[in-house]
């Protein structure tokens, strides 16, 4: 952990999951401090992996996983046509416009998480390619894997940005607090 999350109000078990969320989120978008355009859609390590389009990449997974708890179709929808794209920008995107709109993401996603009744309310998640039959999964669940998922990505993201200039999620960190770690 490279930023420390401060502990829940006694019982908040939605304000602890969402506190680690954000402070995974906090990791993506550090990564990109201070870069040009340029560096952050490049590739400099033995990946394919780019930090704008890990950005992308959790933005859309997250709005997904919210919107299938609602009930609703994800914003974007990705199949073996389309799946290279939600790792790089496409079309007018910019670094700017997807910072933008992991905000509002993440916005919503506290938001529905704050609101459900439960968190041992469940969603059905359908059959699909990845997920190999129907099955009914906690809001719970929901919000540990966003965590896992969003923190997988903030780890290549680490590897991405020191293979870019050197910087270290602790630099960051120290540059996103405005100071310089000593």
């Amino acid at each position: 952990m490279v930023k420390h999350v401060p502990a829940e109000a006694h019982g908040d078990e939605r304000g602890a999951l969402l506190s680690f969320l954000a402070e995974q989120r906090g990791g993506i978008r550090r990564a990109l401090l201070g870069l040009t355009d340029e560096q952050a859609v490049s590739t400099p390590s033995a990946s394919e992996l780019s930090l704008a389009g890990l950005l992308k990449h959790v933005a859309e997974v997250e709005q997904g996983w919210i919107a299938r708890a609602k009930g609703e179709p994800p914003a974007v929808h990705r199949d073996d046509s389309n799946w290279h794209e939600c790792f790089r920008l496409v079309g007018d995107e910019t670094v700017d416009s997807c910072l933008a709109y992991y905000e509002k993401v993440a916005a919503g996603t506290e938001a529905f998480i704050r609101s459900v009744p439960s968190l041992d309310d469940t969603f059905l998640l359908p059959k699909t390619s990845w997920n190999p039959e129907d099955e009914q999964l906690s809001m719970r669940w929901l919000c540990l894997h966003l965590i896992r998922e969003t923190a997988r990505h903030a780890g290549h993201a680490d590897i991405v940005r020191e293979s870019l200039d050197g910087a270290t999620a602790f630099e960051l960190v120290a540059k996103e607090q405005g100071g310089s770690r000593g």
